[in-house]
């Protein structure tokens, strides 16, 4: 897309309404989302591996750098990549390879997703902050927060540490930050504890859309989800077509 989309991006996380992200996972599926309405897009990580032939966290980074630059420069609304832990890149290259793409903006995260182990919080903000720096106003950055997702010490709650992290990334220059998969009944208090823009995830089984507006969140994202459906639709087409074809075929000549 053209312009100020990190701007447009970021505005869209003050609204009266919370900002709803479709994930998508390539040209064509973010097509449709833009096409029925929605004002921005993000990619899912999940998503865009399977769709490449990965597993979920093995998808090498230049290749989901490169399916979001495909994405960003096919719609002409505000995209922001999931781009799981940045890769091992430098701040000051990753911020060039996602202006460079057209992207509005990225998520990162804050643990590793090979060994699934948090990242000292202190080191993350120190990142995020490097990020900041170099890209300057012209990306969203949503910090992720895992720690619902993986692993704390013995004795730590997870809703304290989530509001301590998100304080922490927050004051190095994050836009908004996702505690990914926070329990639906402390959904309310992490808004208000963290007193800035929250992305929260619609999932089935989970809060909707509708519950997650009533707790205050900024910012609604679907994960792997919509990719999901859409998979489980292909496969019914595959088992219909199978079937037909069985049909069509007729008894077995003797």
């Amino acid at each position: 897309m053209t312009g100020d989309g990190a701007g447009r991006l970021r505005a869209m996380h003050h609204g009266p309404q919370p900002l709803v992200l479709p994930n998508v996972w390539d040209p064509a599926s973010a097509r449709v989302y833009a096409e029925a309405g929605f004002a921005a897009l993000a990619t899912s990580s999940a998503a865009v591996a399977l769709t490449l032939g990965y597993a979920d966290g093995q998808t090498p980074g230049a290749e989901m750098l490169a399916a979001a630059a495909r994405i960003a420069q096919r719609v002409e609304v505000p995209v922001t990549a999931d781009i799981e832990d940045g890769y091992g890149l430098a701040p000051a290259e990753l911020t060039e390879r996602l202006l460079t793409a057209g992207l509005a903006g990225c998520n990162l995260e804050d643990s590793d997703p090979a060994s699934r182990a948090l990242r000292d919080p202190v080191a993350q903000a120190d990142y995020l902050a490097a990020v900041r720096q170099a890209a300057g106003p012209s990306l969203v950055i949503n910090a992720r927060v895992d720690v619902f997702v993986r692993t704390l010490p013995d004795g730590v709650d997870a809703v304290t540490e989530a509001v301590r992290r998100a304080r922490m990334y927050l004051a190095a220059g994050a836009d908004c930050v996702y505690p990914i998969i926070a329990p639906p009944g402390s959904i309310a208090r992490l808004v208000t504890e963290i007193g800035a823009p929250v992305n929260a995830m619609c999932r089935p089984g989970g809060p909707t859309i509708a519950d997650l507006t009533s707790a205050g969140v900024a910012r609604i994202t679907f994960g792997g989800g919509l990719h999901s459906r859409a998979m489980a639709a292909v496969r019914q087409l595959a088992d219909d077509l199978a079937a037909a074809t069985a049909a069509a075929s007729g008894p077995p000549q003797r």
